[in-house]
């Protein structure tokens, strides 16, 4: 990639092109009144080779006109590859294993992981306030990567926290390091559950037996950067579940088995729009230094939405 000769903000992911922030960016810059209007895409396979992620963090730290980064995907991977590459880490980055937003302060280069605090945010958006005091529902959450790891740390700190958190994944390495982020964390013993899955079958049973009301959400990526779904399309999902798909855009799987049972079942189905426009906002204000009220975050809401 060639380095534009003026500042500009940076989006790490696998196919940066397809993502509607490229539209709404410029809109966003406008409202915030931001220096720049450009955002360039940093582009990198699935579990990029180490060096190419030490190469794109070298890249932002050494541009003048670099001013900081949003990263998706290679969360986990960029934390793995270069933290000794950045000057501070917020105790998320730390304990998560993740980096979701690079931003620099003059010389030193920072990491934060931004998802704790933006997918409860989004969360808020639609669960009706104590859902989980009020019915006995449970959480299931398909997939122990960084945005699974990021909403069971954040229901573990809800005043409204459900009784049991089931996190699943097909990777037992994945599982232990979720196990250790919570004790890390202080998360009270017997609050989530790690389950693996060897199958998709093995994680619609655990599904279908979730309470009504329950919270079923896929944080595996799967319909996003690779086609699928975790759940098989006969899987059953509780009574009135709310069924959150953190994607937005992609082939959606997951979202569509969902949408099929919607009626019959009365689910709550929501897409990752609310997500997406909490996590590029809150990274857009980390790497801008600004301080976004509840009512801007409504306005580039009201601008992304026609763009979408």
């Amino acid at each position: 990639m060639t380095a534009p000769s003026s500042d500009y903000m940076g989006f790490v992911g696998v196919t940066t092109g397809s993502s509607s922030i490229m539209k709404v960016f410029p809109l966003w810059a406008d409202i915030l009144g931001l220096p720049t209007r450009t955002l360039v895409g940093h582009d990198l396979p699935m579990d990029a080779a180490p060096e190419l992620y030490r190469a794109m963090v070298e890249q932002i730290r050494d541009d003048p006109h670099h001013r900081g980064a949003l990263v998706t995907t290679h969360k986990m991977n960029v934390y793995a590859a270069a933290s000794d590459l950045f000057d501070e880490l917020d105790p998320f980055a730390v304990s998560c294993s993740e980096i979701s937003s690079i931003a620099k302060r003059g010389s030193r280069v920072s990491g934060r992981a931004k998802d704790p605090i933006t997918v409860d945010l989004a969360l808020n958006d639609f669960l009706p306030a104590d859902h989980f005091v009020r019915t006995g529902a449970e959480v299931v959450i398909l997939g122990a990567g960084g945005s699974g790891t990021a909403l069971s740390w954040a229901l573990s700190e809800r005043a409204d926290a459900p009784s049991r958190v089931i996190v699943t994944a097909r990777d037992d390495e994945k599982l232990e390091h979720l196990r250790e982020v919570h004790r890390q964390h202080g998360t009270r013993d017997g609050f989530i559950e790690y389950a693996r899955t060897d199958a998709p079958e093995d994680a619609a049973a655990i599904v279908a037996a979730a309470p009504p009301g329950s919270l079923i959400v896929n944080a595996t990526g799967l319909g996003k950067d690779r086609p699928g779904s975790p759940l098989p399309d006969n899987v059953v999902f509780p009574e009135g579940a709310y069924v959150w798909e953190f994607n937005y855009r992609g082939s959606l799987e997951f979202l569509h088995q969902a949408r099929a049972q919607e009626a019959e079942r009365g689910l709550h189905v929501v897409d990752g729009w609310r997500y997406f426009i909490h996590g590029w906002s809150q990274v857009v204000a980390d790497v801008f230094e600004l301080d976004l009220t509840p009512e801007v975050v409504e306005q580039l809401a009201e601008a992304a939405e026609g763009v979408r």
